[in-house]
């Protein structure tokens, strides 16, 4: 996968032109409005009053986005005339979440990536990604032990260029994925489950899930909004699970400790929805960790992870297991440190060891967030060497319901690129929320 190397080169001005006309398309809506910053009277706290009634998940969950999503935000620019037309339709989802016991959340999303330097093949990746997320409160409603299901699709396409950001590690010869979730997988049933609350100390899941939502989960790690490369937002020593079936449980006690564990379909991934079409082949996760205080659990947490994977007889890959320790600690709700570390024996995993170190600082008011993460990891191959990557994005929140993130990888070290030391790549991201 890609890796930087050498100095920033002369752009394809021609090329280059025609990928920011399309990122800039989504700004046109914005032209409709006032185009001038103005100054802001007091706005409200939320836009459809969606809280956070489940017990599971991390900030890239479905009940943890939503959440996120309803948040007003002081933004660079205000644009009165398009935040009046759109005020219907959040007065709408307060009063169906109201009757109903539904919250919704529609984004779009577009990821533009390009490479100082590859290999001699596609320089630029860019792709979109329109997703459908809610939930549906069945039982319990209001009790503090809720039953609901949950919901997530979406639809992952290429814009204008040749491959996808998922696919640009390889073009610098990068082991690893620099754009993480931005592929061309097309229509994908990402999610269906059932989620139980008890009483805001336990929860339970069973359904279709991304494990990676719900098990070694810190504040920061969002891919549509903050980082971009897997090995920065998540652990590479796992072998990552995807969107699959299995169950999940965890239960926090009184003095602020929690266990929790997922079992699912080892097999599964995002494209493909059979029910254990390889067989009884499981990865199984548990956790122990500590928070102080359900509101802090994004903020101030520590937990250690072991797993195991099975072997996929199918697949031809043998088992695996693992341990990995994290945590953040966040100060004010300003500065946030956080690191990561990872141990495992097989082949299945990105790395055998792995270590990340970074911070996170929010501006203009719980708005702006700057991150910058340095990870080093070693591949399970004795014959590669270990790489570095390093990234930093600044997440502008550019209008009420408009994200803009450039972001900046310097990859030292790509592991299958032995004519360059060091690879730069440059991105830019923007996510709408509905």
């Amino acid at each position: 996968m890609p890796t930087a190397r050498g100095r920033f080169g002369p752009l394809d001005i021609p090329k280059t032109a025609n990928q920011l006309t399309i990122l800039g398309s989504m700004l046109v809506w914005c032209a409709v409005g006032t185009a001038a910053a103005q100054a802001a009277t007091s706005p409200p706290s939320d836009k459809a009053g969606y809280e956070d009634r489940t017990e599971l998940g991390g900030p890239s969950s479905v009940s943890g986005q939503l959440v996120e999503d309803d948040r007003v935000r002081k933004t660079a620019f205000r644009f009165p005339a398009i935040d009046r037309a759109l005020q219907p339709w959040f007065d709408w989802k307060r009063r169906f979440h109201d009757e109903h016991g539904v919250q919704l959340g529609f984004d779009y999303n577009v990821l533009y990536q390009r490479l100082d330097d590859g290999l001699g093949g596609d320089d630029d990746a860019m792709s979109g990604a329109i997703r459908a997320f809610g939930w549906w409160n069945l039982v319990g409603r209001g009790t503090g032990s809720e039953g609901s299901i949950f919901f997530k699709v979406e639809q992952r396409h290429e814009l204008g260029t040749d491959i996808a950001p998922a696919d640009l590690a390889a073009e610098a010869g990068y082991i690893g994925i620099t754009g993480l979730n931005f592929n061309d997988a097309g229509l994908i049933f990402a999610e269906l489950n059932y989620q139980h609350n008890f009483q805001n100390r336990s929860g339970l899941i069973v359904g279709r899930f991304d494990p990676n939502d719900y098990m070694n989960v810190l504040g920061y790690a969002n891919p549509w909004s903050t980082f971009s490369n897997i090995s920065v937002l998540l652990d590479s020593s796992l072998a990552y699970p995807d969107f699959s079936w299995g169950a999940g449980a965890g239960h926090r006690f009184q003095n602020g400790w929690y266990v929790g564990g997922t079992i699912n379909d080892a097999n599964g991934t995002a494209t493909n929805e059979e029910f254990f079409e390889g067989g009884a082949e499981f990865i199984k996760m548990l956790a122990v960790g500590w928070y102080p205080t359900r509101d802090e659990r994004y903020f101030k947490r520590v937990s250690a992870t072991v797993w195991h994977v099975d072997d996929r007889d199918d697949a031809g890959v043998d088992s695996a297991d693992g341990l990995l320790l994290s945590a953040n600690w966040t100060w004010n709700r300003t500065w946030m440190i956080f690191g990561r570390a990872g141990f495992s024996d097989g082949d299945a995993p990105i790395y055998n060891e792995n270590a990340t170190a970074g911070f996170g600082r929010i501006f203009r008011g719980n708005s702006d967030i700057l991150g910058v993460a340095v990870n080093w990891g070693d591949p399970p191959a004795d014959s590669l060497d270990a790489q570095t990557t390093t990234e930093v994005f600044y997440n502008l929140a550019f209008a009420r319901n408009l994200q803009i993130t450039p972001s900046i990888q310097w990859l030292h070290g790509p592991a299958l690129n032995p004519e360059q030391d060091d690879v730069l790549l440059f991105g830019l991201r923007l996510r709408l929320a509905l």
